[in-house]
């Protein structure tokens, strides 16, 4: 099967050279989404540059990235993550198959080598209001929310999840075709959780491959503060997803 690449870049991310670097040797085709301002970055050789007119959010870049390629399967990542040089195809090969694969996501690390928690459950809303508010400092949820993460599950063999985190995926095309797409109507945060839900609403698996192994430099910028835009895109993007799934008000 045949694979692409796609890399969303704005201003202000960290270069997207080295990240590219690893991924164009495993791809058939490497494109890289770049938002406005900003001189054009550095990219390796064979990658191809499409400049938006306009500031898209995540999904919307993801989605114009891969209208732009061809491949049956295509590799969607942050300009702050670098594959090892086989895990495309590792994922390749694990999509190969399991025809009903949707989304994959590898095993990933920080940039100190320690392992960072990407298959996470479908949020709840005790759980979100604990993550995403001040009541995180006395409940730390890395602490307290074990279950959320998997903390407790290191799987050394494919495992199925509920989604994974948005930094790095492995999309099958025909799975976004039918769905059309992230939803363009989250800006940033939340649209890697919709994806997956409608991707199971429609009966597509999504997979936790560690054998597929990414270096992640996590910026956990909402992590940090509890007041600033980001926060706000949070809370828009978590009551976009309420309202097009209300039926997780019931998950508390």
């Amino acid at each position: 099967m045949s694979v692409a690449a796609v890399v969303v870049f704005t201003p202000g991310d960290p270069d997207p050279g080295p990240c590219l670097e690893t991924l164009a040797p495993q791809a058939g085709e490497t494109v890289l989404v770049a938002n406005p301002p900003g001189p054009p970055p550095k990219v390796p050789a064979g990658v191809r540059i499409l400049w938006n007119e306009e500031r898209l959010g995540f999904g919307a870049n993801i989605n114009r990235g891969i209208a732009a390629t061809g491949a049956d399967l295509v590799a969607v990542s942050n300009p702050d993550t670098r594959a090892s040089p086989d895990a495309l195809g590792v994922l390749a090969e694990f999509a190969g198959s399991h025809p009903r694969c949707g989304i994959a996501g590898p095993q990933m690390f920080y940039s100190d080598g320690t392992w960072q928690p990407t298959r996470r459950r479908f949020p709840t809303v005790s759980g979100t209001l604990v993550r995403r508010t001040p009541l995180r400092s006395p409940f730390p949820p890395l602490e307290r929310q074990r279950a959320h993460y998997h903390l407790d599950e290191r799987p050394a063999e494919p495992v199925e999840a509920d989604w994974l985190l948005g930094a790095f995926l492995f999309l099958r095309r025909e799975m976004m075709e039918e769905l059309e797409g992230f939803d363009e109507g989250f800006h940033l945060y939340g649209e890697d959780i919709d994806l997956a839900y409608r991707a199971a609403k429609a009966g597509w698996e999504r997979w936790y491959v560690p054998a597929a192994q990414v270096t992640h430099d996590y910026a956990a910028a909402i992590d940090r503060t509890f007041w600033d835009r980001r926060t706000l895109w949070h809370l828009r993007s978590m009551l976009r997803f309420i309202r097009k799934h209300p039926e997780r008000l019931r998950a508390l």
